[in-house]
């Protein structure tokens, strides 16, 4: 029924005759275990998404995996491209389009559990002699911007599998990336976003009009069929006909649905990379303060220097949370306009997260960080609270986020790392790393303690290639430490 609708998107007569001699046998998903060499051990609702992914590839479909943000979208993608190719069937590279914020991300979650896999990330404005090396990789990885500045090379090459990551960026049908999106030509395509409709009934038509041209109609025929009906007369019928029509390509799992298969906590690290002015500046603080520190230390000693190695370790890591942290002579004039990649990171996570109706508690360890961060949310909109050793009345902040009046509390680390109860919140975010690692996990105790019936989520914000990247190795190692003295 669903497939007499679909257009030609590479469905002939004989092969759409086929599908439908295939489906009418069809006894259920069957499960598809990981390759051999696969890193990550898949959760039972995560080897799921799996054997669902082989199902649309087995069947010559598209869909869109939308599962909560923190249930492992980009694992379970990773999964089904190793497979594809230890299998054999990737004969050609596959291309995965999403925000510039997550070309880092991918690349390390690549790295940790499909290692086999060959990646080239395609970003940054060094990137053209690497078009050469694209029909000898596995995975292709771009960025929406890039996507039309780069539509020449893109459209060139022919792909296994077409991902878009947080593919709601593709939502409007007129802007020029949905239309690069649609003439690039892969074998299989997938959409991954928790959000596949954000405002109206239009996102979702773009969504399948990218994937599957023709399973929703056309642009009018939707609209005047479902849009119209549903959205302005409430018409259930029509809205029950529309999920059926799209539930065999929708994969949605919530975290609610999935409890059984969650720990009580998860940390996530979300890599981001700095670039642009962010990165020169970065860079420049870096190049100062090591010929300095070079001299200093050469000339007084290491007791004598710590001060300066402090304040050097202090400017560069502000450097990585906003740029306008930095409080250095000609750092950063006055007005200058420069993006912060992790603000830009937060945002993206705070819209889908909010959206998903979470409850997050946001610390950082800079007061004037979250500063930056609640002009950002008042411009957007967005409700909170927030707690600093400047607050003098803890009480009605604390009340406000745990009664649900507001659904985000920022908290500076000193202020709100021990001492608070905070058993409504389920997500975690920690926009900087501290050195050391109890600090951290006594602020996401917060959430995670006695009276807490959900899962907690915990987020750690990290630039890539930095001095935050080394926290990160030092925490382990303090954690080892302690660990290894603790349990013996």
């Amino acid at each position: 029924n669903v497939l007499e609708k679909l257009p030609g998107h590479g469905l002939g007569g004989e092969r759409l005759r086929e599908l439908g001699h295939r489906l009418r046998d069809f006894t259920g998903i069957e499960e598809v275990l990981p390759a051999a060499g696969f890193k990550a051990v898949l959760r039972p609702y995560q080897q799921h998404g799996l054997n669902w992914l082989q199902f649309l590839r087995s069947y010559g479909l598209a869909g869109i995996l939308a599962d909560d943000m923190g249930l492992g979208k980009t694992v379970q993608t990773l999964a089904h491209l190793h497979l594809e190719k230890i299998s054999g069937r990737a004969n050609l590279p596959s291309l995965v389009v999403m925000p510039t914020s997550l070309i880092a991300n991918w690349c390390s979650e690549a790295r940790e559990f499909a290692p086999e896999l060959k990646m080239l990330p395609l970003h940054g404005p060094l990137r053209a002699p690497h078009f050469a090396a694209m029909k000898d990789v596995d995975v292709i990885l771009t960025t929406y911007p890039l996507l039309v500045r780069d539509c020449e090379i893109l459209l060139a090459q022919e792909y296994h599998l077409l991902v878009l990551d947080e593919a709601q960026f593709i939502k409007n049908p007129k802007a020029h990336s949905h239309r690069v999106a649609r003439q690039l030509k892969a074998r299989h395509r997938l959409s991954l976003t928790g959000t596949p409709l954000e405002n109206h009934l239009g996102e979702l038509w773009a969504q399948y009009n990218f994937l599957m041209p023709g399973l929703l109609g056309d642009v009018r025929r939707f609209a005047a069929a479902f849009r119209a009906p549903i959205e302005k007369q409430g018409d259930v019928e029509r809205s029950r006909l529309l999920a059926e029509r799209v539930r065999p390509f929708l994969l949605r799992r919530t975290k609610e649905q999935v409890l059984s298969d969650l720990p009580p906590k998860t940390e996530i690290i979300r890599w981001v990379e700095l670039s642009g002015a962010q990165r020169d500046l970065y860079e420049s603080l870096r190049l100062a303060f090591d010929k300095k520190l070079r001299q200093v230390l050469y000339s007084r000693g290491v007791a004598q220097s710590q001060i300066m190695i402090l304040d050097a370790l202090l400017k560069l890591r502000q450097a990585c949370c906003d740029p306008r942290l930095v409080k250095l002579h000609g750092a950063v004039r006055e007005g200058e306009a420069m993006e912060s990649a992790k603000l830009e990171l937060l945002f993206e996570m705070l819209t889908e997260l909010l959206d998903e109706g979470r409850r997050i508690l946001l610390f950082s360890q800079f007061t004037s960080m979250l500063k930056l961060i609640e002009e950002e949310l008042d411009r957007r909109g967005i409700a909170y609270v927030k707690l600093t050793g400047q607050t003098k009345d803890r009480e009605t902040p604390i009340k406000s986020f745990q009664n649900g009046e507001v659904p985000l509390f920022l908290i500076s680390l000193k202020a709100g790392g021990s001492g608070l109860n905070l058993t409504a919140a389920d997500s975690v975010i920690h926009y900087d790393p501290w050195w050391n690692p109890a600090v951290e996990e006594q602020a996401s105790a917060r959430a995670h303690r006695i009276g807490q019936d959900k899962p907690v989520f915990v987020y750690k914000l990290l630039t890539q290639g930095t001095v935050e990247e080394k926290i990160l190795a030092l925490q382990e190692r303090k954690r080892g430490l302690a660990d290894h003295l603790l349990e013996g």
